[in-house]
């Protein structure tokens, strides 16, 4: 830079006091000529006094440095001010900078509501703890096989886990109890070990017959009792097989035939009977059964039953089980502290919960879930048990709502010690001490069937408050919905229930699941085989859909090649992707709603169908990267929904949960190699007609590859496709193809049956002549004219101009058919 600061001052003075403004701008142009004022310039007090006196860029083009000098200083300080404004370093926008940003107005994001049966409203789902959330679900009381009622809680219970965990990224800790101290429990394992060790004995016949008469006394007493009619039905059922059974017996005695034969009728009779054996050896005998480890052997197994059955449904297992005989003194501590609040009273060795005095205090209520239900002692009794309603258990309460918390134990019955003498827990008093062990004083979630809401829930919620004296043990309560088979009440006290096993015996786990997806998991699903039909169509109409992404992505392209220019029918495709995905966010947010999500779904493939089917069309390749990011995005759902069990990065597994994660990449190229020498034979075999090696490259197609999972679908024009699929649903898509072409066949040959027997009444009405075809007609006319047209009818009257016209007209057609066949004849034909 030319000269010091103070000589750059007296030059800038000496030009500032020119007073002809374009005069002094020249004067300034020249006096920068000779300074270097962009690189390594340092900008002087006297600079910033020149640039202020200038209102704008000079509009002289020739004045070059003023014009550089300008815009130098303008980037440093900004604009000149005008008259009137703040000037100086302070006032200026200083170095050029951003301008300032606004953020987008956007939308309120959908927050989750779940259906609580606190308040039988949608309420906006909050946690006690961040994004944690304490869950307790009521489980299984083990005492027989699990059947298709549990399938339904704990199926819809681990959907709405897995979204709330997978979906909603909450972290969940999911609690879960087992029932294996039960007044069911008791009375079956009884029943098992009487009725096992009267087998063991081997009664003679006739002591059989008389034990079974004896058996049925009592039970036609409680059959004309018995005022429910389903349960009526049942018993009636069992008196009818029982009476069935023993009849052939009476009379192999009575006749005196072999023992062999006796034998075979008396093991008939005991296995029809056992029912009722069991229930009348139990009520003679059962007091004398004192062998703790009775009890504790049936719920072992039958747990372990129920654990298998949902490993086989991919019910994920809790991240903690409680079992009732392991908590036997965090039950006593419980029951006593409740005592100890004022809430519960000891009576005869038993202990009751006062609903009295509970709901009378201020800080708490009675009956939250149900308050209608409050006073219904049929279910107050079904609650308690049917070793607990006896006339003197009944006298022990101080109110008839009352229940029992501990109950002393009868002869028969398992025990445990405790300040109240030996006894066993209540039904209810189990959740609230093992989940208050578990969870503290409140939790974020407690789960179960719409059944247990009165009296079991609404008593567990009684008398957990009354023992940490608050009033909100529970947050939110989730009920799922009944289960009915066929539109039938489901009972496994009434025996009209299906097995989780038989159930997977006619379809696979997904296909349960996809059924439980496709209905709300707080309405009564009817399981029926319109139901099924339904999910299996859905599972094969997704599968499909994999099928044929997985067969657009194998096809070979170079690495370029995958990024492919979008047309407006991607473009529309893609809006129309994200247009369901947003669809299915606000499902999954009003209640978990997966029947809303599944059809989202189901339309979105529909689209992508339609896509394809036009692409295939135009014989055009589909979009590879947004087919792929759809059907990652369907997997990722069905995941979270537990539809998919193994680890598949697209679509359905194929085969066994051991092979599936290599299956396809391992066997797919041999397969693509046996397609491509397929396709090239046939293509030789049409160009040289060879029919027969056709014949052998369909057999291929239809008999052989299905055998072993495979479908080749042959398209005109284009490669085949290879899809890999499950054998079964393959063999049943053959029979099915078999049955409708069958169909076809059997609707031509009858096509042309009816063809050939019109032909021929034609051609026999043709060979009638026109004067012989009135004349058979005796019972309508008596008179004809000599061409054989009726003239009179059979009364002798003769026939009206009218009918004799149509007659006429009749006469003519037939002249011009015999005339037609006479032709015939001449012409050889």
């Amino acid at each position: 830079m030319a000269g010091s600061s103070g000589e750059q001052a007296a030059d800038y003075r000496s030009i500032l006091s020119i007073s002809d403004e374009a005069a002094r701008v020249r004067a300034l142009d020249e006096h920068l000529s000779t300074r270097s004022y962009v690189q390594g310039y340092t900008l002087s007090q006297a600079d910033v006094d020149v640039f202020r006196q200038l209102s704008a860029l000079p509009a002289d083009s020739r004045l070059l440095h003023v014009a550089r000098w300008f815009r130098h200083i303008e980037a440093l300080l900004g604009r000149p001010c005008d008259k009137g404004e703040a000037c100086g370093p302070q006032a200026s926008k200083g170095r050029r900078v951003q301008p300032k940003w606004s953020p987008p107005a956007g939308t309120e994001p959908c927050k989750l509501r779940l259906y609580n049966s606190l308040t039988r409203n949608k309420d906006v789902f909050i946690p006690q703890d961040g994004k944690k959330v304490t869950w307790y679900c009521c489980g299984p009381t083990v005492y027989d096989a699990s059947h298709m009622g549990h399938a339904r809680s704990y199926i819809s219970f681990d959907i709405l886990r897995r979204v709330l965990k997978d979906y909603f990224q909450y972290d969940v800790f999911y609690c879960m109890n087992i029932t294996d101290i039960d007044d069911k429990i008791i009375r079956r394992a009884r029943q098992n070990y009487l009725f096992a060790q009267y087998r063991e004995r081997k009664p003679p016949a006739t002591q059989l017959l008389e034990d079974v008469r004896a058996a049925l006394k009592p039970f036609s007493v409680k059959l004309s009792e018995t005022t429910d009619p389903g349960k009526k039905q049942m018993l009636e059922r069992i008196q009818h097989t029982v009476e069935v059974a023993a009849g052939p017996l009476d009379q192999a005695v009575l006749a005196g035939l072999s023992e062999e034969e006796i034998n075979s009728r008396a093991e008939t009779l005991l296995e029809e009977a056992k029912d009722l054996l069991s229930d009348w050896l139990d009520s003679t005998c059962g007091s004398e059964v004192d062998d703790n480890s009775i009890f504790s052997q049936l719920p072992k197994f039958w747990e372990g039953e129920f654990h298998r059955d949902m490993e086989a449904l991919n019910v994920l297992p809790p991240d903690a089980l409680t079992r009732v005989s392991e908590y036997v003194p965090e039950i006593v501590n419980f029951v006593q502290k409740i005592v100890d609040n004022g809430y519960g009273y000891a009576s005869n060795g038993s202990v009751y919960f006062d609903t009295m005095k509970f709901a009378s205090s201020e800080k708490h209520s009675y009956g939250k879930l149900v308050p209608e239900a409050v006073g219904d002692q049929t279910a107050l009794q079904e609650g308690e048990g049917d070793l607990s309603v006896s006339a003197d258990r009944l006298s022990e309460k101080r109110s008839p709502s009352d229940f029992a918390l501990w109950k002393a134990s009868k002869p028969g019955e398992p025990s445990w010690p405790c300040p109240w003498g030996k006894g066993r827990p209540g039904w209810h008093i189990e959740c609230s001490a093992m989940a208050g062990t578990l969870l503290g004083a409140s939790m974020d979630i407690h789960g179960g069937g719409f059944d247990l809401r009165f009296p079991h829930h609404d008593n567990e919620l009684a008398q957990s408050e009354a023992y940490f004296e608050n009033d909100c043990w529970v947050r939110y309560f989730l009920h799922t919905g009944h289960l009915t088979i066929a539109g039938c009440k489901m009972s496994k006290s009434l025996k009209n229930f299906i097995t989780i096993k038989d159930a997977l015996k006619k379809h696979s786990a997904r296909q349960l699941r996809l059924a439980f997806l496709m209905h709300s998991w707080k309405d009564t699903l009817d399981y029926s085989s319109n139901t099924m039909e339904s999910a299996l169509q859905y599972e094969k109409f997704m599968n499909e859909f994999f099928l044929n992404v997985k067969d657009v992505l194998r096809a070979p392209v170079d690495i370029t090649g995958q990024f492919e220019k979008w047309e407006d029918e991607e473009t529309e495709l893609n809006k129309n992707f994200y247009d369901k995905k947003r669809a299915v966010h606000e499902a999954l947010c009003d209640n978990v709603d997966t029947r809303t999500v599944m059809e989202e779904m189901r339309a979105l493939v529909s689209q992508c169908n339609l896509y394809m089917a036009a692409r295939k069309a135009a014989r055009r390749r589909p979009n590879r990267a947004l087919l792929e990011s759809v059907a990652v995005y369907l997997t990722r759902m069905l995941k979270i929904f537990g539809a998919i069990e193994e680890e598949s990065s697209l679509g359905f597994p194929v085969g066994g949960s051991q092979t599936s994660l290599n299956l396809e990449s391992t066997v797919m190229p041999y397969l693509q190699v046996l397609s491509e020498f397929r396709e090239g034979v046939r293509k030789i075999a049409r160009e040289k007609k060879v029919p027969e090696v056709l014949q052998l490259s369909d057999a291929l197609r239809d008999d052989i590859l299905p055998e072993l999972g495979v479908r080749f679908e042959d398209h005109e024009g284009l490669p085949t496709v290879v899809k890999l699929v499950d054998r079964e649903t393959l063999l049943r898509e053959r029979e099915e193809k078999k049955r409708v072409e069958e169909e076809k066949r059997k609707k031509k040959e009858e096509a042309a049956r009816r063809k050939r027997e019109q032909e021929a009444a034609k051609l026999a009405r043709m060979k009638i002549p026109p004067g012989e075809m009135f004349l058979s007609e005796s019972d309508k006319y008596s008179k004809f004219d000599e061409n054989g047209l009726p003239t009179h009818d059979t009364e002798g009257r003769e026939l009206s101009k009218g009918l004799s016209k149509r007659l006429r007209k009749l006469y003519e057609a037939q002249e011009r058919l015999h005339e037609e066949y006479l032709q015939m004849v001449q012409d050889g034909s």
